[in-house]
């Protein structure tokens, strides 16, 4: 599918990447296929209980062994530095919080929408390794503090979730500081920053923060000393845009640099990718919430349910490929080309 012309205005999200952006998950070597079928092995159990839960509301429910996936397992695994007891403790946090804060029937698009009626927060455009962009414009704050405000942020990490194509794990934040915006709350940016790195490890790719005034430098010295050194690396201050593109940093620009193996794409979004307004891409886009966000629930809650129709499918059991459920929507003519095709 192509995106809609950037001479002209949009209002709706632009469609997940038709074809894949990365190759199909690497084969483990001994010692990580080990640790990963000990984990595996844990939550398959037949007589798999939640620890905390009695045996009536303990067993896991289809969402989440969907959510269980091999790669899933995979970046907890990781994040815990290959530490298969403690990733499985913190899998099973995970799940604990998950079930607590209702992300599965009370966190529902129905709840947060009056937090998204001035844009504040809206998915956007994929970059050039295909990850889809959350934009934050703090300036159009529209609520008082509660936690309602931490639940449309959760949400919307799980739409942009859904927006990922095969191959893709990690989304792209684009915080813009424009127009005099405000801060949240210290206690409320904790907390949003822990949720991140608590229970959805090695899903940030990049963070790019635009025109930060130097009064609030301090608040993101404050916040930053709470993150974890990885996380502190993806943070993006004053990313450069040329006419080929957005560039993590001028030297990038000014060298040109191609991709690398291992290495961020010097170049992080083709302009066609990328709003207009604060960001300087091509697409025209303006947020009408009643055009956006019945487009944006009606476009995630069709490809999530193409998904677990694959899902179920392949079986429907923990472990499955997120690459191969993802894959299964593409069609064979899609699968059998190259997967270095990015959007453009």
């Amino acid at each position: 599918m192509l995106s809609p012309s950037p001479t002209s205005s949009i209002h709706v999200p632009l469609p997940v990447p038709t074809h894949p952006c990365a190759p199909p998950p690497r084969e483990l070597n001994e010692r990580e296929k080990a640790e990963y079928d000990r984990v595996l092995a844990h939550f398959a159990n037949e007589g798999y209980v939640l620890p905390g839960e009695s045996s009536n509301t303990g067993s896991l429910t289809e969402e989440e062994r969907m959510w269980l996936s091999y790669e899933c397992i995979l970046r907890y695994i990781r994040a815990t530095k290959h530490d298969v007891a403690a990733s499985i403790k913190r899998l099973e946090d995970t799940l604990k919080w998950r079930r607590d804060c209702g992300l599965y029937d009370k966190v529902t698009a129905d709840l947060v929408e009056p937090e998204g009626v001035t844009g504040k927060e809206f998915l956007f455009g994929y970059d050039t390794s295909g990850r889809p962009g959350l934009y934050m414009c703090p300036s159009k704050q529209n609520t008082e503090e509660s936690p309602r405000q931490i639940q449309y942020v959760v949400w919307n990490l799980e739409r942009a979730i859904d927006l990922m194509g095969p191959g893709v794990e990690t989304l792209v934040l684009l915080i813009d500081y424009a127009d005099k915006a405000k801060n949240p709350s210290l206690t409320t940016s904790r907390t949003v920053l822990n949720i991140m790195q608590t229970h959805y490890p090695e899903r940030l790719g990049t963070a790019l923060v635009a025109h930060l005034p130097w009064l609030l430098q301090a608040f993101f010295k404050i916040i930053m000393s709470f993150a974890d050194p990885v996380t502190r690396t993806k943070l993006l201050f004053g990313p450069v845009r040329d006419d080929r593109g957005l560039w993590r940093t001028a030297e990038d620009r000014d060298k040109g640099e191609t991709d690398k193996p291992g290495v961020p794409n010097a170049k992080v979004f083709e302009l066609d990718q990328l709003v207009h307004d604060g960001w300087e891409g091509s697409q025209k886009f303006t947020y009408d919430h009643t055009i956006y966000w019945p487009a944006l629930v009606e476009m995630c809650n069709t490809r999530r349910n193409d998904l677990i129709g694959v899902w179920r499918k392949l079986g429907g059991v923990i472990g499955i490929r997120e690459w191969d459920v993802k894959m299964g929507l593409l069609g064979e003519e899609v699968v059998e080309e190259k997967v270095d095709q990015c959007p453009t």
